[in-house]
């Protein structure tokens, strides 16, 4: 079994269906942040359409200003025409004083209104005091009259020699009433006095001509927002064509498919871009394989170098050994000089397994032997077996085990090897303190925390604890012969397993290492159940709570202590 990926895919969620209304509003909003053609063409929509609606409305108000204008123009000189033509009938008659006489001149002047003036309604009144031959006041329209407003009529009594008019609402036969103007001004009857003229002026045609152009704009101008949509549609797709092409080429190339290519049409700038992502991925496949065949020679070096050490190093061990057995014979000299030696042959022993480990790894050869176990079990076994070099730093190593009894699909030889590895740091760089071992478990996942109270380690040491061959502080000289290669290493193991393996730690408050691993092959490990960072906790404050006790393997059954560690007390 091999490590899954861990490389981040480029490639687009597909978007979900449409048949569903209810994911409208998503897939809108997806599209508008995916898509440049269809962000482009609904802005270039948007605004066209705010433009045409902007144009049309300024132009139907400015249509229906100046028709009005002009149709008020037209008959404000159409009647001015008509009363001058009536004020010469009346002037060109002979003065009369029967008032028969005078009531035929008022009916030619009538004639002469109708046959002037545009006009069908029109009326006349008398302006002062009743006389007795005073021609008879006259109306086409007995309803006229009603629509005649006091404001107006005394406007045209108040001015004599000025034309007024108004905008009125003309009542029409079948009971509706249209739009229209009426024009008053006064006509002096001679030897009778002066009277008030009013015609009115029909604008009917007005609203339907104006209805007529607005709707020809309107028209026009969703025809033109359709036609600008098109274009920009067309336009736009020749552009985002290639881009789209060259993002799904380079969402390949970032997925490792390096044998990728853009196809070039043409000289323009996109087929010089073309030809330049082209020769970028050209680079970067020539790149990689020189790196991955120099990655290649430095495994198989690695490898072969371990390999055939291993012959001469066990020699030298077997040796070192038996000197060292015999040292007892030795003078104080040779007999230190034994013992170091020993100890230097098992370090670089341990070096080499290391390096065999990490090859193995670079490799991508190196396969899990999956059983069911027991999490919290394996943490009390490896407490067990280094219980004396506790001892040795004077470190009480404590365990906090809520869950995690139950079996887990894992290696359980890796596994131990990550937590003797942490628990040994644990120890080394621990300061005497308390170590506490915390192991817990939800529906997901599984995890184990190793939680010292030492020194700690810088934000900086943080980001590389996890490097091969780096130390915290080289200056300083570690007693249980790391290799500088066992973080790394369980880091690998736990990203075989799917898992993770974090680390907190800061200045003066120690550190906490959380390796987290999924209850199932192949299951994503979720969230840890146990906390990365501890919080504002310290040694006094786990003490008063109860939860901690020292561990003391080996004088209790596994169930006693399993209970033990469940109630947070000593066994």
């Amino acid at each position: 079994m091999t490590a899954p990926p861990t490389g981040v895919t480029a490639t687009r969620t597909p978007l979900a269906g449409w048949r569903d209304w209810r994911t409208w509003p998503g897939n809108i909003a997806a599209l508008w942040r995916r898509s440049l053609r269809f962000r482009t063409i609904m802005v270039t929509l948007g605004l066209t359409a705010f433009t045409v609606i902007v144009a049309c409305v300024w132009m139907a108000l400015a249509i229906q200003n100046d028709l009005f204008v002009s149709r008020q123009t037209q008959v404000l000189r159409d009647a001015q025409r008509a009363t001058a033509a009536a004020q010469l009938t009346l002037d060109s008659a002979t003065a009369q004083s029967d008032s028969t006489q005078l009531q035929n001149v008022m009916s030619l002047v009538r004639g002469t209104l109708a046959s002037q003036s545009a006009s069908e309604i029109n009326a006349a009144f008398r302006i002062g005091p009743p006389s007795s031959n005073a021609p008879q006041d006259f109306t086409s329209d007995l309803r006229f009259e009603e629509v005649l407003t006091e404001g107006l009529r005394d406007s045209v009594r108040a001015n004599p020699d000025r034309q007024v008019w108004q905008s009125i609402a003309l009542p029409t036969d079948d009971g509706t009433v249209v739009p229209g103007i009426v024009v008053g001004q006064q006509l002096s009857v001679p030897g009778v006095g002066p009277y008030e003229l009013y015609l009115a002026y029909d604008l009917a045609n007005a609203p339907q001509t104006l209805g007529f152009v607005q709707s020809t704009l309107w028209i026009v101008g969703i025809g033109l927002v359709l036609l600008i949509s098109g274009i920009a549609w067309f336009v736009l797709r020749s552009v985002t064509t290639p881009i789209g092409e060259a993002a799904d080429t380079s969402a390949k190339l970032a997925a490792g498919e390096l044998g990728v290519r853009l196809p070039v049409r043409g000289e323009d700038e996109l087929a010089t871009l073309g030809r330049s992502f082209n020769a970028m991925a050209d680079s970067i496949e020539s790149q990689i394989k020189e790196l991955a065949d120099l990655s290649l020679v430095q495994q198989r070096f690695v490898s072969d170098v371990s390999h055939e050490l291993r012959t001469p190093l066990t020699t030298i061990r077997l040796a070192a050994d038996m000197i060292n057995d015999r040292r007892d014979e030795f003078d104080p000299a040779t007999a230190r000089a034994a013992e170091l030696l020993n100890n230097q042959v098992q370090r670089f022993e341990t070096l080499l397994t290391d390096l065999l480990e990490i090859s193995r790894y670079d490799a991508g050869s190196v396969q899990l032997e999956l059983e069911p176990t027991s999490l919290a079990h394996l943490a009390e076994d490896v407490i067990a077996s280094m219980e004396q070099l506790a001892q040795q730093h004077q470190t009480d190593v404590r365990l906090v085990a809520p869950g995690g009894y139950s079996p887990v699909e894992m290696d359980p030889r890796r596994v131990r090897r990550v937590v003797r590895n942490l628990l040994g740091n644990a120890i080394e760089h621990g300061e005497g303190r308390p170590i506490v071992i915390t192991v817990d478990s939800d529906q997901q996942s599984v995890a184990l925390g190793v939680r010292d109270y030492g020194l700690g380690m810088r934000a900086e040491d943080v980001d590389r604890v996890f490097d091969r061959f780096w130390r915290a502080d080289p200056s300083r000289t570690r007693t249980i012969g790391g290799t500088g290669l066992g973080l790394s290493i369980a880091l690998g193991d736990a990203r075989l397993h799917g898992g993770q393996l974090a680390v907190w730690s800061e200045l003066g408050r120690g550190t906490n290492f959380v390796l987290t691993l999924p209850r199932a092959p192949g299951r994503p490990v979720g969230p840890s159940p146990i906390p990365l960072d501890p919080g504002d906790d310290s040694i006094a404050a786990v003490d008063d709570l109860g939860l901690t006790q020292p561990i003391k393997v080996g004088s209790t059954d596994d169930g006693a202590l399993r209970d033990a560690a469940t109630r947070g007390g000593a066994p």
